[in-house]
This record gives C-alpha cells, structure tokens and sequence, in this order.
C-alpha cells in the first residue's frame, strides 16, 4: 500500500519529529551532536529555509523549520537525515537503517501555537529529567534564544 503524501502548505512552519531506529541512540558523542548541527546549518542555508528551536536528544531529534517553498521541506529532511546516516555508518562501521520510519512533520500555522512548539521542543531536556534547567542543556537552541549568544543554525521570528 502506498505512502500517503505529507500535507504541506505555503507560508507555514514545521515541527519535525525524527527518531532513530528502534529507539536507539542516534548521537553517541559529543562530535555526532556537533556533526547533526553543521548538517542542520548546511541544509538551511542551501534551501534558505529559517530554524526558530531544536533540540537534539540521544535517540529523537525536535526541529522547528519555516522553509522558503513547501518542497524544500522534504528536500532539506532528506539531506539532513541522508549526509547524518552515511557520516554515523561509516563513523561506526555499521550499514543500514539509521531512522525510524519517516519524519514527522506538524503543520505550525499561527504564532500562539508556534511559541508553545518552541517551548515544547526546548524544555524535551527538562521533561526527560536529563538536566534542571533549559540553558544547562547544550544541543538544544533555548540557551542562545534566550540568554543570547551567536548560533548560526538559529533564526529570529517576528510575532
């Protein structure tokens, strides 16, 4: 039976879920989290899209992505997921599947439900006990939203 298609509209913002396989770990030190994020950098930039938050825990991924065209959205997810796969394979000799099924995608629409994904997507650390505080946690985007700081991959919005 055939996939059915992502909805996916203009002028709207993506909260995009992805896990590894099996609930395993997909980041395994502290370079595979620096690696993810240069591969995040590298694909906003090639497709222009803007990032508002992410979060990188050990086996899933938070994304809060607003692309230039619809299209890109699937672009800047298959590279992203595709270069972080063959970089993991070839770095622990493994070979296969590194994602669980297919991303997720939640269409964001309006600016009320956009802070609440970003809220939801920063504070994953908190709710997974893995730290106390939201700027304790490095591979996340609250630090640098909120206290400030330089962040490439980050991207401001206007309400």
């Amino acid at each position: 039976m055939p996939r059915t298609s992502r909805p996916l509209m203009h002028n709207a913002s993506y909260h995009v879920i992805t896990r590894g396989i099996r609930r395993d770990n997909i980041f395994l030190s502290d370079n595979d989290f620096e690696k993810y994020l240069f591969y995040l950098w590298k694909y906003k930039t090639r497709f222009k899209a803007n990032i508002y938050a992410y979060c990188l825990m050990s086996n899933h991924v938070h994304l809060l992505i607003d692309p230039k065209t619809p299209m890109d959205m699937r672009r800047i997810m298959h590279g992203l997921n595709l270069s972080y796969s063959q970089y993991f394979n070839v770095k622990y000799r493994q070979c296969g599947y590194l994602w669980q099924n297919r991303y997720k995608s939640l269409i964001v629409q309006n600016d009320e439900y956009l802070l609440n994904v970003i809220s939801y997507i920063e504070y994953n650390p908190l709710r997974a006990k893995i730290c106390t505080r939201a700027e304790d946690y490095p591979w996340s985007s609250y630090k640098p939203r909120v206290i400030g700081g330089h962040n490439k991959i980050l991207d401001s919005f206007k309400y």
